[in-house]
């Protein structure tokens, strides 16, 4: 069993993911680095924080496997991680519960915190013992992790354990499950000026018997019709998912990926008059809207890094546009946006979003673990450090409040007659 902190004689300083998304948005090389740290962990075994910065740096390098491998190695050391706040004194220590998994399992606040007086305490729940106890001294707790089919044992112990927890607790964990493409696509159904068609969950054989034309799509999932997405479950970036024209495309998907569950939903041509699809990330802090970022691309599956927002000045031009007059986007859709932040009821919540030709408000999806940073340089992006502080700020001054209304008493948390994960 891992103990919450190692007592290695040798310890790295653990860095999170912030350092090595900012060398990739640069244009740096960071495998060196990755090779600098394989090296050292030869002659440093029992290192946590050196096999958790490797596990970091190989997924930023695509190589998932391998890292969630290191990842294993450094939880089977200790289960927390520290981030010291960059600037002192400390106003808030706080404390993540986190779960295994790869980059979008989690909350990447360190992104959007790189800067401040917070200090972060990343505390990985393991599956034989959750919560060890004494847990690190913290002023507030954030759940951390998203919501998959995996962790929901976790969320719901968490839901117990943090029920009457004398800190204030941050994205409590029963509204975790609300993020899931399939439930969040059902609760935001219905809304006035929103549009995200249902997603629902399809096995392979069910996409093999349309693929084969033994069932028409529409019977196989309900009120479905091509053109439709296709993803698998759990899937995060656009990984493996594709726009479905015709039952041979389904057969073609399924030859190169080999999951068994799937979500699927219509496709909204969400393209503008000019024929560029534009992806809008906003964040809801505390109920209020702020913008993110926005990027325009040729391609239906928008992905900021490669939708040419760092080649082309016009695109980053719109952008600056979009954030200088949030102002008139939040009004437009000020009933939908608050409509979601009913509907699902974090206190932190991403939304990628667009606006279609007719002026919808189109959801692709909602979640607390996407990435929001300000790390793109200001040659290139001089209006960004203006609009993502104000997000950065939202933050703040959210667990600020949330301390500053807190009566509990300042001693440290126990977690009293909480059932083990795993146990009956």
């Amino acid at each position: 069993m891992p103990s919450a902190t190692s007592q290695n004689a040798i310890s790295t300083p653990f860095t999170g993911l912030a350092p090595y998304l900012r060398m990739s948005i640069a244009g740096a090389d960071v495998a060196p680095v990755a090779q600098q740290m394989l090296a050292l962990s030869q002659a440093q075994p029992l290192d946590a924080n050196l096999w958790m910065n490797l596990s970091i740096i190989l997924q930023c390098l695509g190589q998932r496997e391998l890292g969630l491998s290191m990842q294993t190695q450094a939880l089977s050391l200790q289960c927390v991680y520290r981030l010291a706040a960059r600037r002192q004194p400390v106003r808030c220590r706080l404390l993540m519960l986190m779960e295994p998994g790869d980059l979008a399992a989690n909350t990447p606040l360190d992104c959007l915190l790189e800067d401040s007086d917070v200090d972060l305490i990343l505390y990985y729940l393991s599956a034989d013992e959750p919560l060890q106890v004494p847990l690190p001294e913290h002023d507030a707790v954030l759940v951390a992790m998203s919501d998959s089919d995996a962790n929901r044992a976790h969320v719901q112990f968490l839901e117990q354990a943090l029920a009457h927890w004398p800190k204030p607790v941050i994205n409590l964990p029963q509204f975790i499950p609300y993020v899931d493409r399939g439930t969040a696509s059902e609760r935001l159904q219905n809304i006035p000026g929103l549009l995200m068609p249902p997603t629902l969950r399809a096995t392979r054989e069910q996409m093999q018997s349309v693929a084969t034309g033994a069932s028409p799509l529409r019977e196989v999932v309900e009120d479905c019709d091509f053109p439709v997405i296709l993803r698998p479950l759990g899937s995060q970036g656009g990984h493996d998912l594709a726009k479905i024209e015709t039952p041979e495309d389904i057969a073609q998907y399924l030859s190169h990926v080999h999951d068994a569950e799937f979500f699927i939903s219509r496709f909204i041509d969400y393209s503008h008059a000019d024929g560029f699809f534009r992806k809008i990330r906003v964040a809801l802090i505390d109920g209020q809207p702020y913008a993110c970022h926005m990027a325009v691309s040729k391609n239906w599956m928008v992905h900021y890094v490669n939708a040419g927002m760092y080649e082309e000045a016009w695109k980053r031009a719109e952008e600056l546009a979009f954030m200088t007059n949030f102002e008139a986007f939040k009004q437009r859709h000020h009933d939908v946006l608050q409509a979601i932040a009913r509907a699902i009821p974090l206190d932190y919540l991403c939304i990628d979003c667009a606006e279609t030709a007719s002026g919808e408000f189109l959801v692709f999806e909602v979640d607390h673990a996407m990435v929001i940073h300000a790390m793109d340089t200001e040659d290139q992006f001089p209006y960004k450090q203006i609009h993502m502080h104000k997000v950065k700020s939202a933050f703040h001054e959210l667990l600020l409040r949330r301390m500053a209304g807190h009566n509990a008493t300042p001693s440290t948390p126990t977690v009293a007659s909480q059932p083990l994960i795993g146990q009956p």
